[in-house]
């Protein structure tokens, strides 16, 4: 029996299952115990499980995220809550010298089972400090696996296999998400290699993850109205991505466009279209496109966030050009 829960359910509720399937698991944070976590995730849980597993942190990023690693070093299951993206260049250090290589700086003797949740993303007029998109940042390091999970059930069935992986794992989640509701259906974990077909098409590929998914459907389904058949493929894992899955449908569309909150200069989706590129360019129709944030700071000023961040109207207008106003 399915049951309806927001995407902030479902992120308590994973992190609940994990606690109860594995004594090692502990949740460690800026208010994630008695305040029941910036964006209430982990309300109650310190109720249930007591403070020796659902442990705040002082407000030092770089001293709880260092202590996340020394715990998994030491046998435990760590999920390490960062308050929002742009304060995670606070444990930068850690995550990257530390975490990342060590696996390789020592041979293959030693793993770190670390996994590190955080909000990402703009959209809630939270101004530069707590709006930007940086996870196309951590892709670039090698060790470190990301996920963004743009769905109910992603949310809730990522953590699991995410906590199982012997090396540290990032999840980004974009705060807009926090109250979107939907069908959790059964529980199940979530294979956290691959990216996800989220609509069928023939004309155009979307390319996408996290909080521009719900935007990039929207606009599928407009350009289905004027006769643009459009596949969207919600990419989930941006390290490692799926080129599996991301190249058998841009052969089929011969068209790709890219929705990427992050930055247009060295950004996530400049690596997508160098890859579709390299492995696809005599099966294009057209050379590939992307809708990008603006290059500035994220504004204050709702009208102005708005139009520093990628709209289904964007979207629509690049998949217009794209491919010319014709379909097929």
């Amino acid at each position: 029996m399915s049951i309806r829960m927001s995407y902030r359910e479902a992120l308590r509720e994973a992190i609940r299952e994990a606690l109860q399937r594995d004594p090692r698991v502990f949740l460690m944070g800026e208010d994630v115990g008695r305040y029941g976590g910036s964006y209430a995730v982990s309300l109650g849980l310190l109720e249930a499980f007591g403070p020796e597993r659902i442990r705040d942190a002082p407000l030092s990023e770089l001293g709880f995220v260092g202590a996340g690693i020394g715990a998994a070093l030491g046998g435990m299951r760590p999920i390490v809550e960062i308050m929002t993206v742009n304060f995670s260049l606070l444990a930068l250090d850690p995550l990257m010298n530390t975490a990342a290589a060590l696996r390789h700086m020592s041979g293959g003797q030693f793993s770190v089972p670390l996994v590190v949740r955080m909000a990402t993303g703009a959209g809630r007029q939270l101004a530069a400090q707590h709006s930007h998109s940086l996870e196309g940042w951590y892709a670039h390091i090698p060790g470190l696996k990301i996920l963004a999970p743009a769905t109910i059930e992603d949310a809730r069935g990522m953590l699991w296999p995410a906590l199982l992986d012997p090396d540290p794992v990032l999840i980004f989640e974009h705060a807009q998400l926090y109250n979107l509701e939907g069908d959790a259906g059964e529980w199940e974990t979530v294979d956290i290699s691959s990216a996800k077909v989220r609509r069928t098409g023939k004309d155009l590929t979307l390319i996408t993850y996290g909080g521009t998914l719900g935007k990039t459907l929207e606009a599928a389904q407009v350009l289905a109205g004027e006769g643009i058949d459009c596949e969207v493929i919600d990419l989930r894992v941006l390290r490692p991505l799926d080129d599996k899955t991301l190249m058998a449908s841009v052969c089929k569309t011969r068209r790709a466009l890219v929705v990427d909150e992050g930055w247009r200069s060295g950004s996530l989706s400049a690596e997508i279209i160098t890859r579709i590129i390299e492995q696809g360019f005599f099966e294009l129709d057209a050379p590939p496109a992307r809708v990008c944030s603006a290059e500035v700071p994220i504004p204050y000023p709702r009208h102005l966030e708005e139009a520093a961040l990628p709209q289904v109207s964007t979207i629509v207008a690049a998949a217009h050009e794209l491919c010319r106003g014709t379909s097929g």
